[in-house]
C-alpha cells in the first residue's frame, strides 16, 4: 500500500515538472468563478479593473491557446489576442450567454446551437458552445478549414504581426483597425511569450546604433493629440517607439483612447 502511494506521488511530481511552462503575468493567481450565471459573472468582473480582467482572462485561457497552437499551428498570441478583443476579456454578451469568445457567426453548414445577436446587422446568427474550450477549438478549426485563411499557415508562427495583418486581409473582421488592435494587445500584455519568443517583434527589428550614434542621438519629448482611428499601435509606429514605451510614458491603464487626448511621445 505504501509503495502504491509512493508511486502515485512520484507520478504527480513528474507530471507537474513536465507540463507546459506557464508564462508569468501580473495576476498570477486568477480568481475562479464558482457560480457561472450571467449575473454572478458580472458581479465577479465588477470587482476588477479592465486591466485586471484582461490579466485574469490571459491566465485562465493561455494554456488552451498554447495547446491549440501545438495542434493547429496558430500562434497562441493571436488566439489569445482575438479572444481578448472579441469577447472583451470574457465580459462580452456573446461570451457570457453562449461561450462564443471569437465572434464566429453561424455560416452555412453550422449544425450546432445558435444565438442571435446584433452585430454588423440586427439579429445575426452566432454559434453557441457548451463551454469556452469548445469555442477555442472551433476557432482553430474555423481558420484551418477555410481556403481564405490557408496562406496564414505558411507564415512563421512567431510572426504575430503578419498573422494579425493576414487575418484582416482575409476578412475575419470588418474593423479597419483590427490588425493594429491585435498587435497592440499582444505587445501590451506580452502575449508573444506564449509563442515561445524572447522579445516582441518591434524590438527585435530595431537597428542597433553605433556608440557614436547613440551618444549624439537626442530624444525630443512631444505631445500628440489622438485623432479618430488612432490606436496605441498606430501611434507607436508613427513615432517609431514601442507600445510598451508609449504606455509607460503616459501611465495608460487600458487600450481605449479618446479623440483629442494628449499623449507624450518620443520622436527618435
Amino acid at each position: 500500500m505504501q509503495n502504491h502511494k509512493l508511486l502515485i506521488l512520484v507520478f504527480i511530481i513528474f507530471f507537474n515538472s513536465c507540463g507546459v511552462k506557464k508564462v508569468s503575468y501580473r495576476d498570477n493567481n486568477p480568481k475562479k468563478i464558482k457560480n457561472k450565471s450571467v449575473k454572478s459573472v458580472n458581479r465577479f468582473f465588477k470587482s476588477m479593473t479592465n486591466q485586471q480582467r484582461t490579466h485574469w482572462y490571459v491566465n485562465t485561457y493561455s494554456k488552451i491557446s498554447i495547446d491549440e497552437m501545438k495542434k493547429f499551428g496558430i500562434p497562441a498570441s493571436i488566439t489569445m489576442a482575438q479572444g481578448i478583443l472579441e469577447s472583451n476579456s470574457g465580459k462580452g454578451s456573446l461570451a457570457l450567454k453562449s461561450n462564443n469568445h471569437f465572434g464566429i457567426k453561424c455560416h452555412k453548414g453550422w449544425r450546432g446551437k445558435k444565438v442571435y445577436h446584433d452585430d454588423d446587422e440586427k439579429g445575426e446568427c452566432f454559434r453557441k458552445y457548451k463551454n469556452p474550450e469548445k469555442s477555442y477549438r472551433d476557432h482553430s478549426i474555423f481558420l484551418e478549414s477555410r481556403d481564405r485563411y490557408n496562406f496564414l499557415f505558411k507564415l512563421n508562427k512567431k510572426n504575430y504581426v503578419k498573422w494579425a495583418k493576414g487575418l484582416k486581409k482575409a476578412g475575419y473582421a470588418t474593423d479597419p483597425k483590427y490588425a493594429d488592435k491585435l498587435i497592440s494587445i499582444i505587445e501590451r500584455y506580452e502575449l508573444w511569450k506564449l509563442d515561445g519568443s524572447k522579445k516582441p517583434l518591434n524590438k527585435s527589428r530595431e537597428k542597433k546604433l553605433s556608440k557614436k550614434q547613440s551618444l549624439v542621438q537626442t530624444e525630443l519629448k512631444l505631445m500628440y493629440n489622438v485623432k479618430k482611428g488612432d490606436t496605441l499601435y498606430s501611434i507607436s509606429k508613427k513615432f517609431n517607439i514601442s507600445v510598451s514605451e508609449l504606455i509607460e510614458l503616459n501611465n495608460i491603464s487600458n487600450n481605449n483612447l479618446s479623440i483629442g487626448q494628449s499623449l507624450k511621445v518620443i520622436k527618435k
